[in-house]
Formats: C-alpha cells, structure tokens, sequence
C-alpha cells in the first residue's frame, strides 16, 4: 500500500523537477515544479471532443490506458513491504499489463483515420516491441539471482554486496532508465517538443485527444515515470528500515527525474533509422548482467 502512494505522490512532482532542469541547463528561469500538475487539472475542467470517424475503442483507449499503469503499480514492492498486488512470476503480469494499455493506445490512434497518427502508432508499436526482451532479461537475470520470481522477493532478497552486484544494479538502473524514456516517448528516441508529424511518434498519436481524456493521457505519462523511478529505488533499498528506505525512494526519484532533464538537455535526438539499433543495444546490456549473475553463481564451467 506504501510503494503506491509514494508513486502517486512522486508523479506529481517528476514532470516539473524535470522541466526545471531542463531551464536550468538552459539558462532559463522556467515553469514551477507544479506546473504539469496544473495544466493536468485544467484539462480535466475542459470538455472532450470527439472526431465523427471514431469510435468507442477511441474514447475508452485513455481510461484503459491509465487504468493499466495504475495497476501495473500496484505490483511494484516498496523494500521489504509488499506491493498490494503481489505472486509467483508477477513481474510477467506487470510488463503484460502495460503492454494491455500500450495496445489500446495505438489502436485509438488507428482508430482515427489519419494516416499520421496511424505512422506514430507503428513506430511506437516497433520501439516497445524491441524494448521488451531487454526488460525480461534484466529481471530474468535478478530472478535467477535471488532464486524468486516476484517483484517483492527478487528485492527483498537482493543484496548488493560486492563490486560485481553493484556494477549490476548501476547497469540495471541504466536499462530501466532507458526503457522509462523509450516508454513515454521522451529524447534521445522521440523529442516531446516536437511538432513536426514526419519525425513525430507519441505526439503524433494523440492530436486528437482533447480535455479529460488528454489529462489522463499526459498523467498515464508521469505516473509510468514515477513508476520505473520506484522499480530503480527497489534495486538499492533491499531490507534497509522504513527511516532510510523512504529518503533512498525519495532521493531516487528526484535523480531519476534530473537526469532525465540532463539526457533531454544535452542529447541530440537520434535518427529514426538509429532508434531501432539503440533500442535493440539495450538487449545487448541486459544480457551483460545476466552473465554478470552467472559470475556471481559461479555457474561457468
């Protein structure tokens, strides 16, 4: 019950902490922390529009969407509390229940009939498709670690204690940071900011969403940034009492979302035909910690 709250609470602030890192690299004084937040709320006051050429998977695409995130969360531990939704291989069920709502997304985009929106939905298909093997390996390889195959045992048993688990958690934490940024969209593999439709994938897909179904759209975004902010925090909090696990949480998610600013800040955004190849390298990086954990068992012969 406490690992969502703490997601919940975190999402609220992610967003903001990085636009103001983005200013601040930039020179620039730059919206409030809570800004997101607001412009959030304000879409939720306004109506939604819907295009004759919809229909009803168009409308209940942005509910699905969130409701899955929302859920996935709910499996996520936080230390040696378990998450409310917790079982046997249920690191499966959270990759498959945000794979449900990724679906529902790029359907409504296909839904609309526009032939760009139809081009952003199978890009972002192709790049979470490429970015799944190295999410399974990387937890496969923890699972082989620990002997367990859920989210709260795999952490709760975790204990990086020598120069080789720590170089796999830091390994760890760079893929899943890379899986969050490909996840929602974000540089060097899709520019937010963007409003160019050729080179556009997410934006692209949702031009047009309006009012609540647009907030929740944009909230779906910051909770899934929270969300992997919780899974990196799990890798180094391990058995550590409630006084310390919270402020490593906290200061987790404020690093994450800091360097999340730094990547956008200082990072070119890649070509469209370099995207696949970067993505597919992050498989190559989970594989090194899988032999990594090999080490570690002393399973080479």
């Amino acid at each position: 019950m406490l690992s969502i709250f703490l997601i919940l609470f975190c999402s609220i602030f992610f967003t903001g902490i990085i636009l103001r890192t983005k200013s601040i690299t930039s020179g620039r004084k730059g919206p409030g922390i809570l800004q997101p937040i607001r412009d959030v709320i304000r879409l939720f006051k306004k109506g939604t529009i819907y295009s004759e050429t919809t229909s009803i998977i168009f409308r209940i695409a942005p509910v699905i969407s969130f409701s899955s995130v929302l859920m996935a969360c709910l499996v996520i531990p936080f230390g040696s509390t378990k998450g409310i939704v917790s079982f046997d291989g249920d690191f499966i069920f959270f990759a498959y229940i945000l794979a449900l709502g990724k679906f529902f997304s790029i359907i409504a985009a296909m839904d609309t009939g526009s032939s760009f929106e139809g081009m952003g939905a199978s890009r972002e298909a192709l790049y979470s498709m490429f970015a799944e093997p190295a999410f399974f390996i990387l937890i496969g390889s923890f699972a082989l670690l620990t002997g367990n195959t859920s989210f709260y045992n795999i952490f709760s048993t975790l204990h990086l204690g020598s120069s080789i688990t720590y170089t796999l958690g830091g390994l760890a934490s760079f893929v899943l940071i890379m899986i969050a940024m490909i996840e929602n969209s974000r540089m060097p593999v899709d520019d937010p900011k963007t409003h160019l439709e050729l080179t556009m994938i997410h934006e692209v897909m949702i031009l047009d969403n309006s009012g609540f179904d647009l907030g929740l759209i944009l909230s779906t975004g910051y909770l899934k940034f929270a969300m992997y902010g919780a899974i990196i925090a799990d890798f180094f909090i391990g058995g550590l009492p409630l006084i310390w696990a919270l402020p490593v949480f906290l200061l987790t998610q404020v690093l994450f979302a800091i360097i999340v600013g730094l990547i956008e800040s200082f990072m070119a955004r890649y070509r469209m035909s370099h995207n696949a190849q970067f993505i597919l390298a992050l498989s190559s990086v989970s594989f090194l910690i899988f032999l990594g954990v090999l080490l570690v068992l002393e399973k080479f012969v």
